[in-house]
């Protein structure tokens, strides 16, 4: 992503790995604002954290589903002056996992996305070929709900289409426009390859954390 980073606004000057906490309660007290990011095993969000950071490697990526066990918190500043923390969310789907820990992991999600004061924004990643399956749904659902907390305005909620690299031109313009309809909502496509997207979503991050 050098030549988005080199050219854009949003250059970020500092990114790192902060904290892991296995639950809410564990995680840095609240001194920045926080985007979420969400989505199935290996639908691609470490790759995506990795590319809008603009570092190789500091988010970890892996071929086995469930592997981001915890909730993972970067602190990430740009150019600008823009401070946030990226907060990297278990995937869900996890079938190698027990029934037991995949409750115990949903209760940890659910409980920072309706009690963490501090959270603006959350990046509902899937696959773009295999568009909003009824996980995602549910979890749209969910944010929709009231949270616990006094906020300043309503949580944001971006839709992000990855892998758009993996349809060619037009079948990723139909495919896009189609979950768009679907959902009734707008929907960043991204691509961690071609770095589609990119400044787009950062731009809905930023609408929602200034």
């Amino acid at each position: 992503m050098k030549e988005h980073a080199e050219a854009s606004p949003y250059r970020v000057v500092d990114a790192r790995f902060v904290a892991g906490a296995v639950e809410t309660e564990g995680l840095l007290a609240p001194t920045l604002v926080e985007v979420a990011f969400a989505g199935r095993s290996n639908v691609g969000k470490s790759s995506l954290l990795n590319s809008l950071m603009q570092r190789h490697g500091l988010a970890r990526t892996s071929r086995t589903p469930g592997c981001t066990r915890q909730l993972n918190v970067f602190e990430v500043r740009c150019a600008d002056g823009l401070a946030t923390h990226f907060v990297d969310l278990p995937g869900y789907g996890w079938a190698q996992r027990s029934k037991a820990e995949r409750g115990q992991w949903q209760g940890m999600i659910e409980g920072y996305l309706r009690r963490r004061a501090s959270l603006r924004a959350v990046a509902v990643l899937f696959d773009v070929r295999r568009g909003l399956e009824d996980e995602e749904q549910q979890l749209l659902e969910f944010l929709r709900g009231r949270r616990e907390v006094s906020e300043p305005k309503p949580l944001e909620v971006i839709l992000v289409a990855t892998k758009t690299d993996k349809l060619g031109s037009s079948e990723r313009t139909l495919a896009l426009k189609g979950i768009a309809k679907d959902a009734g909502a707008p929907v960043v496509g991204f691509s961690a390859v071609t770095g589609e997207g990119w400044e787009a979503l950062w731009k809905r991050i930023r609408g929602a954390v200034l």
